[in-house]
């Protein structure tokens, strides 16, 4: 029997914490820094915004693909191996990124990314449940959590700041950087696994995966989550270049600023899903994609001040549907008796399809016309995503709301 997981006290979950956290803060700092840097990507390659869009959606595309195959290695090779493999081989390529000479190779080194940076969604979260004691897993998933969401903000706010200083390669050369650094860092910090279980090599991998399809509420929560990431990267993917463009001309460091509306993200996906145990699943995620569609309606206005705050309602309604919306899909899957972490997986794996399509079209949106385009491309998720949350809460419940 694997020893128990450390108590409260104990170094080894501040430790392992620390390391977690440094690894989310890596991983979507290199996944989303392109994200601030489209238009000057644009004039650099003399490629259109659809193609600049490729830069995230390739790499989105490879980290949804690398959830289905890195998932299931881990728990054949253990978890330490494939995120220390994972951060190594990610921040081997953001390196090489930064060094690309033409754009098919700069889009081939973002789709490999991508894959590799699948490893930490894949193992991260089990890894804490597997090496931690309860009483501290959940506040060290919660500072994991964290952990992205900062990373996420930091790769599009300081590829910003630092393209104004020297352009896209010093941009993503200064985020590769910064991958080197937590590399090392958790390298050093993380433990390596001690309560980890082998799955047996004869475990028929494509059937458990075929059983997290055979719920149609799961697969209406996949669905879900595609429209939903499709119509939130479809408004950021789009924005950066609306706020270059005139009547704001803002340089790419103060357009990168909008990102820190993601903040509000962090507060209100805990408040929503305390709102969820109260007054049920159903009744908030249409309520939180409501609120991200006012949001994204009042980024329709001229004035600046009015955008930003549209942008900021939208990221309040995006993260407390998601937020929810992830929380129903582990406990439809428990109450049915389906695996959790697979069932997780899928619906992240749908996640990332939806960013990399909705981030795509909005690109083609934004050149054919403008931003009341874009919008149109991320409402149509939004709607589409609400349509669905509503059919959902006619669902039967296991028990579970």
């Amino acid at each position: 029997m694997p020893p128990p997981g450390p108590r409260p006290g104990d170094p080894a979950p501040r430790r392992t914490s620390a390391a977690v956290f440094l690894a989310g803060l890596a991983v979507f700092a290199v996944l989303y820094a392109p994200q601030a840097l489209l238009p000057e990507l644009t004039r650099a390659f003399g490629v259109s915004p659809t193609a600049a869009t490729l830069t995230v959606s390739a790499a989105t595309v490879g980290l949804a693909l690398g959830l289905l195959v890195l998932g299931p290695l881990s728990d054949r090779v253990g978890r330490t191996p494939v995120l220390h493999a994972s951060l190594a081989a990610a921040t081997v390529l953001a390196v090489l990124a930064a060094l690309a000479p033409t754009w098919p190779v700069l889009l081939v080194l973002r789709g490999l990314q991508g894959f590799a940076l699948a490893g930490l969604p894949a193992v991260g979260v089990a890894y804490l449940r597997e090496e931690l004691h309860p009483s501290v897993s959940s506040r060290a998933i919660g500072l994991f959590v964290g952990g992205t969401a900062i990373g996420g903000l930091s790769g599009r706010v300081l590829s910003g700041a630092l393209a104004d200083l020297g352009g896209w390669r010093t941009a993503l050369g200064g985020i590769a950087a910064l991958a080197v650094g937590c590399t090392v860092a958790v390298r050093v910090l993380l433990p390596a696994s001690r309560r980890f279980t082998r799955v047996p090599r004869e475990t028929p991998v494509l059937r458990q995966l075929a059983r997290g399809f055979g719920d149609p509420v799961l697969l209406g929560l996949y669905a879900l989550a595609a429209l939903l990431m499709a119509g939130n990267v479809a408004v950021y993917n789009a924005v950066t270049f609306r706020l270059e463009s005139e009547p704001y001309g803002l340089t790419p460091a103060l357009a990168g600023l909008v990102f820190l509306t993601y903040l509000l993200g962090s507060v209100s996906s805990p408040l929503a899903g305390g709102l969820a145990e109260r007054a049920g699943r159903r009744l908030v995620v249409p309520v939180a994609l409501l609120v991200a569609g006012a949001g994204l309606a009042l980024t329709l206005a001229r004035p600046l001040a009015l955008v930003v705050a549209g942008l900021a309602v939208l990221n309040v309604g995006f993260f407390a549907a998601h937020g929810v919306a992830s929380g129903w899909v582990a406990a439809r899957a428990a109450l049915g008796g389906r695996p959790v972490g697979q069932a997780a997986s899928l619906y992240s794996f749908w996640y990332y399809v939806g960013s990399s399509v909705g981030g795509t079209l909005a690109g083609r949106a934004w050149a054919d016309g403008g931003w009341p385009a874009a919008a149109a491309v991320a409402g149509t998720g939004f709607g589409g995503a609400l349509l669905l949350a509503l059919l959902l809460g006619r669902s039967r419940s296991l028990q579970g709301r």
